[in-house]
């Protein structure tokens, strides 16, 4: 079975497109809500990759990207992030705070199936 992806996305649009992606990959995604609990399913699951909505209100993004660097064990552990275009400021904020990849919606939602399938 291959490692999961964490997703710390609330938009229910982005959620489904991302578990329908997945699926059809045949990959696990875990929805998380914290950033505190995204690090421990990081950790708990051996993830492939962690997802993150940089619009979130209910996972810090920022805070999530600081401990999962800031962890030993996690730092090698691909970081994503997505925003709406019209907000660049959160794209240097995100790369500030330590995501590996980070692109408008419109891109993430493009390249989806290849963004999840590098976490295999």
């Amino acid at each position: 079975m291959s490692r999961p992806v964490i997703a710390a996305v609330d938009d229910m649009f982005f959620a489904s497109k991302i578990r329908a992606v997945a699926e059809h990959l045949g990959l696990q995604v875990r929805f998380v809500r914290s950033a505190a609990e995204a690090v421990a399913a990081a950790r708990e699951a051996d993830a492939a990759l962690v997802v993150a909505d940089l619009h979130s209100q209910r996972c810090d993004p920022f805070a999530l990207a600081e401990a999962l660097k800031a962890d030993e064990t996690l730092r090698a552990v691909p970081l994503v992030g997505f925003f709406s275009h019209v907000e660049t400021a959160l794209q240097k904020r995100a790369t500030e705070a330590g995501f590996d990849r980070v692109m408008p919606r419109s891109a993430f939602s493009k390249n989806l199936p290849e963004i999840l399938g590098e976490g295999r």
